[in-house]
């Protein structure tokens, strides 16, 4: 059924905006399946608005699913104002395809939150590699996004996610919720997305889920959309080293420092952190950059939060992990409530993951349980370090490495002999590590040019 779909998607190439590609064949689906399995009670569809009014073949109709559009929304309140009214533009003889190709896809016999839900899920992926870097906007790797839940584990309460993307934080949030037995409703989420057409597919993604969820669409540095909240988890991928966001330097959010003009890690991760509740925890997902950066302030932000004891955990992730970036990620857990205060858990799980193809690597079942695993573990006061993999730290220990916060400090060497090392994971191994002192030359050539036009600056005005 996924490939049938896929191909359909291809009907439009080249005759609508890439940007509203998705936008286009994922209203199209959701219509088919709304109709296909109104029964069930998720969704209502008018009389007029059905899968069979709608005859490849038809005259207008472009015009006639666009009415359908508007129809189901009007019917399905958790649908108002997400749902695409475009199809009159597009080239009719095309759409004509792309509907009859749909039209052969049968959804009914499973619940609409299952079936539609994966379908949804696989086209976001499809999309978002499609998109390459863009496709980063709106999506975050699946694994990551498990990883981030297992952790922090929301079993109730309310989640936020700040730069939401399609919303797929919440939906693995309630998937977490419901496979331990929990119930629909357990959890209340609560984001923004400053991209309208993101969002958009944000509002559908949780409808199709039947998560009930306060999204708006808004700017959250320049527009706070739930200035009073206080949510127990915080789940998010903020766009890495954004440097075009707007910044107020006398916004109450920079309690810790204000976050350089040409880099928002540290606005983000201060954003976050004013949202939890007084028990809250946050899992974040940033570049390596925000680590080890002394650029701008930002070191003197990262110790203030260290000192605040609000870093719980640090994870170095393996590359490859994102289609949209090569910039290495990361790993920042936040707690409110630290059950081991004045200590950080570091782990390194850059030899984790498995390729899938030449471009892209997947964290496995057991990848992710053995890091959830070892988080659990420490945050249960039942922690052992393992040499090369996670260290448990110190506030002076850090202090020694001034507040730099790469888990590779810390883990230290595995204890296993590479002298027998096959000859492919050495290579792999070794450029790892070369990558990594790359990276660290590429961040001291940033701090010496910043030193450098300083020092003009000053020789300028004197």
């Amino acid at each position: 059924m996924d490939d049938v779909l896929w191909k359909a998607a291809g009907k439009l190439r080249g005759s609508v905006d890439a940007a509203q590609y998705k936008d286009f064949v994922l209203g199209l689906v959701l219509l088919k399946y709304v109709s296909d399995s109104s029964g069930d009670g998720a969704f209502r569809v008018p009389a007029g608005a059905r899968w069979a009014d709608l005859s490849p073949a038809s005259e207008r109709l472009g015009e006639r699913i666009d009415a359908a559009m508007s129809a189901v929304m009007r019917a399905n309140p958790s649908l108002d104002g997400v749902l695409p009214q475009i199809f009159a533009r597009v080239d009719q003889r095309r759409l004509g395809e792309l509907v009859e190709l749909i039209g052969q896809v049968r959804f009914g016999g499973r619940p609409a939150r299952d079936v539609l839900g994966e379908v949804y899920e696989y086209f976001l992926e499809r999309f978002a590699r499609a998109e390459g870097k863009r496709g980063g906007e709106f999506y975050t790797p699946a694994g990551v996004v498990r990883l981030l839940v297992e952790v922090l584990e929301p079993f109730r309460g309310r989640v936020y996610d700040p730069c939401c993307g399609s919303g797929g934080m919440f939906v693995q949030a309630e998937r977490f919720v419901l496979s331990h037995r929990g119930r629909l409703g357990d959890i209340a989420v609560h984001g923004q997305e400053a991209n309208e057409r993101t969002w958009r597919l944000a509002r559908m993604n949780l409808a199709i889920h039947e998560i009930a969820g306060d999204v708006r669409c808004a700017d959250t540095f320049y527009e706070d959309a739930h200035p009073g909240l206080a949510a127990d988890h915080v789940l998010a991928n903020p766009p890495f080293n954004m440097s075009d966001w707007y910044r107020d330097p006398s916004d109450a959010r920079w309690r810790y420092g204000v976050p350089p003009a040409g880099n928002a890690n540290f606005a983000w991760i201060q954003h976050i952190v004013a949202k939890l509740g007084p028990r809250g925890r946050a899992g974040v997902v940033m570049a390596n950059g925000s680590m080890s950066s002394r650029h701008s302030g930002e070191g003197e932000i990262r110790a203030a939060l260290v000192e605040a004891d609000l870093v719980s955990c640090v994870v170095a992730l393996p590359d490859r992990l994102f289609r949209s970036t090569q910039i290495p990620a990361c790993l920042w857990f936040l707690d409110k409530s630290k059950s081991a205060p004045g200590e950080v858990l570091f782990v390194d799980a850059r030899d984790m993951g498995t390729l899938v193809d030449r471009t892209e690597r997947i964290l496995t079942d057991a990848d992710i349980a053995r890091i959830a695993g070892a988080y659990r573990a420490w945050r249960g006061h039942d922690h052992a370090d393992v040499p090369g993999f996670c260290h448990a730290a110190g506030l002076d220990e850090i202090r020694a490495h001034d507040h730099v916060l790469t888990p590779g400090r810390y883990v230290g060497a595995a204890e296993a002999d590479r002298g027998d090392e096959p000859a492919a994971d050495r290579v792999e191994r070794l450029t790892k590590e070369l990558f990594t002192h790359f990276e660290e030359s590429a961040r001291l050539d940033l701090v010496v040019r910043d030193e450098l036009g300083r020092l003009r600056d000053r020789r300028s005005d004197g």
